[in-house]
């Protein structure tokens, strides 16, 4: 589930999020077990400000689970 929310976190554009990042966000989702889980979702800066965006999705099933929840990320990079 974190690897679908990626993919789709990834869509938006580095000159849309530049204005935005540091940004995150948190829902609540349903996975594909049938399970309430929280879906956190963040854009920083990767290494400065104004370069690459590091996106990161964590996917878990409560506050107190949030450090066994599944992580992945993908870099947004600035366009040349």
């Amino acid at each position: 589930m974190a690897r679908d929310e990626l993919s789709r976190a990834v869509t938006l554009r580095w000159q849309d999020l530049r204005g935005i990042v540091p940004w995150g966000d948190t829902f609540e989702g349903v996975s594909p077990a049938g399970r309430y889980v929280e879906v956190e979702r963040s854009y920083i800066w990767a290494s400065q400000e104004g370069g690459d965006i590091l996106c990161e999705v964590t996917v878990f099933g409560g506050p107190s689970r949030y450090d066994a929840g599944e992580r992945v990320s993908s870099i947004i990079y600035r366009p040349s």
